[in-house]
């Protein structure tokens, strides 16, 4: 496999935020499966209880690199933060598609190629 070096990076208004850890950690080894990615350690998820800054992070070391999520519950609708670093081949969509769990109601994403700049490659 030819290394490459993919950054997706996701902003989400989302009806149905995680806020366990457990689900966060299932929904996040999902997403690993999903994009034929491999698990080196993790996933890790912590929920933060803390008035303005309550929600939820969750983070996994990945073989080829490593995805982020961070989600703000207080707010409806609730925010959602995800990046998913690969230096592997990565359809962006397949990612949007397991969003779905969170019933968003709007998305906006930007995917970008890390290779020798950052250039924000075209959504398909």
């Amino acid at each position: 496999m030819a290394v490459v070096h993919k950054h997706l990076i996701i902003r989400a208004e989302v009806g149905r935020p995680i806020t366990e850890e457990q689900v966060a950690i299932d929904w996040m080894n999902k997403l690993v499966d999903k994009i034929g990615m491999k698990v080196m350690m993790g996933p890790f998820a912590k929920y933060l209880d803390v008035v303005g800054n309550r929600g939820l992070t969750a983070v996994a070391i990945i073989e080829t690199s490593h995805i982020a999520l961070h989600v703000w519950d207080e707010d409806k609708p609730a925010l959602l933060q995800l990046d998913v670093y690969t230096c592997g081949p990565l359809d962006p969509y397949d990612v949007v598609e397991a969003l779905r769990d969170f019933h968003p109601v709007k998305i906006e994403m930007k995917y970008l190629d890390r290779e020798n700049k950052l250039i924000e490659l075209p959504l398909e």
